[in-house]
């Protein structure tokens, strides 16, 4: 590979992210670190939606622009999070299926490093860095912070061990020396509590990277993305990567789709996923309809649908079509590696 300038290595960081923290720290970083160390985190709680697309194609652009990259697996986090009924083992299989999905999106294994929080939550300094951080800050700050597990404030009054998961995820990034944290937009008060304790212990302050959220296809509040993202606790809210093409076009089939482009979360779909893996949507219409539409970029199909041109049973059919055959691959790659899947799978039964 021919070696990218500072430029061209904080573009390919960049793009189609919704909020860096901060762009001039990343440049700073850039320019003095050829293979800095980022990473992303995840709870192991069930399957995976295609909202993981978008963090496996910036997974993707962390690895082309010379950063080494880990994968988190949270697995003590999961339990705190009373995820997979608190089985440890259960949450564990669920990690490794979840290790399969990224290599099934092109996510090279080779290139990345799989970490479990169990693996560096043995030594001693971790705990102290978890002491250290809610020191630095106030209960209302780490209460306020419990939104990235799926929680209220509130909840922590049931269940203290909830208090630690805010510190815990701040913790994760300094023992593992992170320069980047990457995440959805959901994760941002985390990476922001990391941030404001790295200053106020003169520690390394990571820069936080956000990707936008993937909406479930069932609608929901507007004004509000982490309150209508896909989830896996919801079937029908999402589509599974390794759904069949028959289950795709059914659960779009019944998604919610207004004649608006706003809240629209099938024309989401072709904007953070699709277009983002393929360079044309073909939506086939009968030809008394007008026949078939080809579109070479989102903006385009965007302007099509605000006109009026495009019926929303069409857009949920060429999408349908489209996520179908761009997750193709990943159905091959379980038919050829099933083990983690269907044991996961029988884990819920």
């Amino acid at each position: 590979m021919v070696p990218m300038d500072t430029e061209a290595r904080y573009q390919l960081i960049v793009r189609n992210t919704e909020e860096i923290v901060t762009g001039e720290e990343l440049r700073q970083l850039l320019e003095t670190k050829d293979n800095p160390r980022g990473y992303v985190g995840f709870e192991p709680s069930g399957m995976v939606h295609a909202g993981w697309m978008i963090v496996a194609s910036k997974i993707t652009d962390f690895i082309n622009a010379g950063f080494h990259f880990t994968v988190f697996f949270a697995d003590w986090h999961a339990y705190i999070n009373d995820k997979l009924g608190g089985d440890i083992e259960r949450i564990r299989l669920c990690a490794h299926y979840m290790e399969d999905c990224f290599e099934a999106l092109g996510v090279p294994r080779e290139k990345v490093k799989f970490e479990y929080a169990s693996t560096i939550m043995d030594d001693i300094d971790y705990w102290e860095k978890v002491i250290n951080i809610g020191k630095a800050s106030s209960l209302s700050r780490v209460k306020r912070a419990m939104t990235i597990m799926g929680r209220t404030e509130d909840e922590v009054e049931v269940d203290a061990s909830k208090m630690l998961y805010p510190l815990m995820q701040a913790a994760d990034i300094f023992a593992m020396d992170l320069d980047v944290a990457y995440s959805g937009l959901d994760q941002r008060r985390a990476h922001m509590l990391a941030r404001d304790a790295a200053d106020k212990l003169g520690w390394k302050k990571p820069i936080a990277v956000h990707t936008p959220l993937l909406a479930g296809l069932k609608g929901g509040n507007r004004m509000d993305p982490l309150a209508s993202k896909m989830s896996k606790s919801d079937p029908d809210s999402g589509i599974l990567i390794h759904d069949s093409p028959e289950d795709i076009k059914r659960k779009i089939g019944k998604a919610f789709c207004p004649p608006e482009t706003e809240g629209n979360p099938v024309l989401d779909m072709a904007r953070l996923v699709l277009f983002q893996r393929q360079s044309e949507l073909v939506i086939d219409r009968p030809e008394k309809f007008g026949g078939a539409l080809h579109f070479h970029s989102f903006q385009e199909l965007q302007d099509v649908y605000a006109a009026g041109k495009l019926h929303p049973m069409d857009l949920k059919t060429g999408v349908a079509s489209g996520m179908a055959s761009t997750l193709a691959p990943v159905r091959e790659y379980f038919q050829h590696h099933p083990k983690n899947l269907e044991a996961l799978r029988a884990s819920f039964k």
